[in-house]
Order: C-alpha cells, then structure tokens, then sequence
C-alpha cells in the first residue's frame, strides 16, 4: 500500500472538503493554507472556506441541478454542505450562509479532525514526488504558485472575475426598498428590492457607460465567466440587458402598489441578523469612488448606503482541464499532482466543493491500488466530472468554466410533459444511480 499522506495546498472550498474526505479513510493530511500571513485582495476572514463573491449556494430545490449537486453531497457526508446547514440564513428556496460562522465551524471542525495538520504557509512551488499533492488554491492563486502551474501546463491559466458590493443595512431607505421573493418564494423577508421606473433605469445604465473602471494591466487579457459578468459590461452590450437580466422585475411586484417596476435591484441578506445586504448580481469593476457615488445618486433607497464591502476585479486562473488532466484529475505531465475546484474549471462554491470531494475520491482509489471510479455521468457529481473531461461538450468546444446544469447531464431517455416533469426525471434517475455508486 503507498505511503498514506497527502498535501493539500488552498483552504478554501475544494481543498477542506478533500481534506475531511481524505481525513475520514485514514490518510493523514498536511493542509496549506496561506492565511492569515497573505491574503488575496478578496480575503478577509482569518479562517479556511472564506466565501468571497455572494454567501448563496444558490438552490436548495432538488429539482433543480445546483440543488441536486447539493442532496448529492449530503448523502456523501459533505463537510462543506454539513457546516452550510448549520450555518444558514434566510434566502427563499436558496442555500444561504451566514459567512463570517461557516468559515468559523469549517476550521473549527477541520482543526479538530484526527490525521489534519492545518500548516499556515504559503506554497511557493508545486510539490515534487512521489508524494501525493492536490493543489486547490481557487481562481486566486498566488502568483510565484501560479507561475509554477502555468510552467507545468504550457500557459494560459488565467480570465477574469468580479465581485458584488454589501451595504449596512440601516443605510437602506426602507420608505423605498419593500420585502419580497421573486415569484413569493420563501419568506418575504429573505430579499429587499429597490424598484426603478424608467427615467431611473436609463439613468443608472448611462452612468455605468461613463463612470471610471479599473484597467486591466498592459499583460492582462480580462475573459469574463458568462454566468457573472461585471455589470457594466452588461450595460455596454444594450440598453435593456441589465433590465433582462440580474435587474430583471418579473414575479417583483411591489406589494404597495400592486405594480410592477422597469426594474428592480435585489439585496439578499448576508447574515441571520440581517444587519448586512448583498447588491444581487452586482459584480463589477467600477473604481470603488465611481460605485459609491453611482450607487448612491443612481439606485433609489442607497443614497446614504454604507457599503460594508465594494465590488472588485480579480484573476480567476483555471486549467484546460480536458486537455491537461487525467480522467481522476491528476496532471497528465505530473501524475503525483491532482487539482480541484475553481482551478479547474468548475464555476460556484458547490461545484468547488463537489471537485475537491471526488478529487479525494480519486486520490483514496491511487492511494489503495484501485482503477479510478468515476461516479455514475447521470448524477450531479458525475455530470461535472462529464464537463472536467470535456464529455459533456461538442469536439473542439473551447473550455469554459460552467455551473452544474442539466445541459452537462446524459440526455434523458422518454417523453416528458413540461419542464417540471424533465427536471423530476433527471432528480430521480441521478438518486437511483448515485445509491447504486454508494
């Protein structure tokens, strides 16, 4: 049997759900994490698994992929689903956590696990071996880290990403904002929305054409994720995009008047008190004096907003994977090397969380002489392992990070009435195959 110790480098997601997973089997574990002495320009909180962009999961509904990604880990014992459980906060039909308390009982409980040594050192370099190491240092690894990476596998690691600004909540005008879920889900209290007619909406969008965004450096080629582009770049697309898309109002009515808004912002709470708000889908890179004075002048009920966080640019590094990467997520040109999460080109918390889980997965099946076992393609977990691979995509599609989403599952074999019955269809053949794994 080999030697049964592994390095995991990040302390995020991926790499404390592979260390509680490895922990678990009896491997003992070295996790590096560079915290507290460095922090990315995103971190803040002392502690491992520090959500950074929103402090959703998004779904919990099963019946749809995200959710299914969700009741996938539970039934896999998640550390990360476990903690978000314990941890969460009002928000409709989402998973929503209190961040500061889930990053606080993920260390909490990764410190106390039997066989984890939590090493607060920054890994300048990608280990040698034979040792086994997975390296899940996100879309924010350091850059002597990321260099390393980028020399093993031939370039060409990093597109960019951005994040959504938190106001306090007593600096919201509550004459203006009301309470509602988008289609009355949940309670109404998990969501604030400021609504804006017309005159305001083409207001806000003209500002974010002309108001000052961070510049990329001269080296820098920003490749935006599809699924969380900068607000602005979405104004400079068209006029109506924002209104289409995270300023959409439909199923918002404003319970006060009975009307529907040209559109609305949305602010999801961020923690259980509700003392803190998140601008939905407000990424962007605005500079931080351009959003407070846009954001104030330009969204009704912020026009004395304390914003507890601004919205911020950063490098988000990924790999080509398909090409780059064996089937159990080893590096093909260094097979002592596996990689999970956001590195490889899964996009949200969950899917990072699932990668490092089947990545420890993988490491058990090396370190115990087995042929990898690739979970089932019809689950969840299988259906971003499809998309790692590049099987769940047409030959020659360019590699793009992706949520988990139906579109990366096997096509369901039947007929089906509606998309409700689809999505029921996909649910309960995903169970069937994942207790089958099990």
């Amino acid at each position: 049997m080999a030697d049964r110790r592994v390095t995991v480098i990040g302390g995020g997601l991926a790499g404390s759900e592979a260390a509680a997973v490895l922990a678990a089997a009896g491997v003992e574990v070295e996790l590096l994490e560079m915290k507290p002495g460095r922090r990315s320009p995103a971190h803040h909180l002392p502690g491992l698994a520090e959500l950074v962009c929103s402090n959703s999961l998004r779904s919990d509904n099963p019946h749809n992929a995200v959710g299914l990604l969700h009741e996938e880990l539970r039934r896999l014992g998640s550390l990360v689903l476990r903690c978000a459980d314990e941890t969460r906060v009002p928000a409709g039909d989402a998973l929503a956590v209190d961040r500061e308390r889930f990053s606080a009982r993920v260390t909490e409980r990764l410190r106390a696990t039997p066989g984890v040594a939590v090493v607060e050192r920054e890994a300048a370099a990608l280990p040698e071996g034979p040792g086994l190491a997975l390296v899940a240092t996100g879309p924010l690894t350091a850059d002597a880290l990321a260099g390393d990476v980028e020399r093993a596998c031939g370039g060409g690691l990093a597109f960019y990403d951005a994040i959504a600004p938190i106001v306090s909540a007593d600096s919201i005008d509550m004459a203006i904002a009301y309470r509602k879920s988008r289609y009355d889900k949940g309670e109404g209290a998990d969501y604030l929305n400021l609504p804006l007619d017309e005159p305001q909406y083409r207001a806000f969008v003209a500002a974010l054409l002309e108001g000052e965004k961070v510049a990329a450096h001269g080296f820098e080629e920003p490749r935006y994720f599809e699924g969380c582009l900068p607000i602005e770049v979405m104004a400079e697309r068209g006029p109506e995009v924002l209104a289409y898309g995270p300023m959409k109002p439909v199923g918002l009515e404003d319970p006060r008047t009975g009307r529907r808004p040209y559109a609305v912002v949305q602010l999801r709470r961020e923690d259980v008190a509700g003392t803190a708000w998140n601008l939905v889908g407000f990424q962007t890179r605005l500079t931080w004096p351009a959003q407070q004075r846009i954001f104030r002048e330009h969204l009704p009920g912020l026009a004395r907003a304390e914003f507890l966080r601004l919205g911020q640019i950063h490098r988000n590094t990924f790999l080509d994977a398909p090409r780059l990467l064996a089937p159990d997520l080893s590096l093909r040109a260094r097979p002592h090397l596996f990689f999970a999460g956001q590195m490889t080109g899964v996009e949200g918390y969950v899917e990072s969380a699932a990668c490092g889980h089947l990545a420890a997965r993988a490491i058990l099946d090396r370190l115990d002489g087995r042929d990898f076992r690739p979970p089932p393609p019809e689950t969840a977990v299988g259906a971003l392992h499809r998309h790692l691979t590049g099987e769940a995509h047409p030959p020659g599609t360019p590699y793009q990070p992706s949520n988990v989403i139906f579109a990366l599952f096997p096509p369901l074999q039947g007929r089906f009435r509606g998309k409700q019955a689809r999505k029921e269809g996909y649910a309960a053949r995903a169970r069937e195959a994942l207790g089958a794994w099990l």
